[in-house]
């Protein structure tokens, strides 16, 4: 089978994580260099990953995600949180960053700049969180599909209050809000659901030819 295939087989969301077994720095560096290379639309990345090590942390957050084990059990605690806006200024930004890393004249790139600011500024403030926490997800899934790789858990949560972990990490005085918490690590030997058979739709189910 297909390396990549065999990858998504053994993962799964982990229910039950060794708390004794940490992932190393290297590890965890391709991890985050998995997430940086993820793709978002117009490349913006309109998002930030909080890496939570403090152990109170930690703790106030698995109050506001249900009692949820995985988030203090496993060797790291990622937090996506997407913008709440994106600002003119923010767009500024990556093309001066698109100018500096291409090397080419941001003159050239006004025409597309200037378009990227009205279509963006045609979304409402809603719409533009919405779409921002779309792009985090696009995030998530590098992450997921590299940590496969690797052998290491990771276990995708939306069971928790956005509005209390925005409290607890300060979050919306940075005009950003929690999307997605991804406790990362290794599965433990008593988790019994990493043996259940994977159950997912049939392709005849899920895909349609046109």
């Amino acid at each position: 089978m297909n390396t990549f295939l065999d990858h998504q087989n053994w993962r799964y969301a982990t229910k039950k994580f060794d708390a004794t077994k940490k992932i190393t720095a290297e590890d965890l560096d391709i991890l985050m260099e998995a997430i940086r290379l993820s793709s978002s639309s117009y490349g913006l990345q309109p998002y930030k990953i909080l890496i939570i090590e403090k152990p109170d942390l930690r703790a106030k957050i698995q109050k506001a995600a249900w009692g949820q084990s995985q988030v203090v059990d496993a060797s790291h605690l990622l937090v996506f949180a997407n913008q709440t806006d994106i600002t003119d200024a923010q767009i500024d930004d990556f093309f001066e960053n698109t100018s500096k890393t291409r090397g080419v004249a941001k003159e050239t790139l006004a025409g597309y700049q200037g378009f990227m600011k009205s279509k963006i500024n045609e979304l409402s403030g809603d719409a533009k969180n919405i779409w921002n926490a779309k792009q985090a997800y696009l995030a998530l899934a590098n992450l997921m599909n590299a940590a496969a790789e690797l052998k290491i858990d990771v276990t995708p949560m939306e069971g928790f209050s956005p509005a209390d972990v925005n409290e607890i990490l300060g979050l919306n005085e940075l005009g950003l809000n929690a999307t997605l918490l991804a406790p990362i690590g290794y599965r433990h030997s008593d988790d019994a659901t990493q043996h259940y058979k994977k159950v997912r739709k049939s392709k005849e189910e899920l895909f349609i030819t046109i």
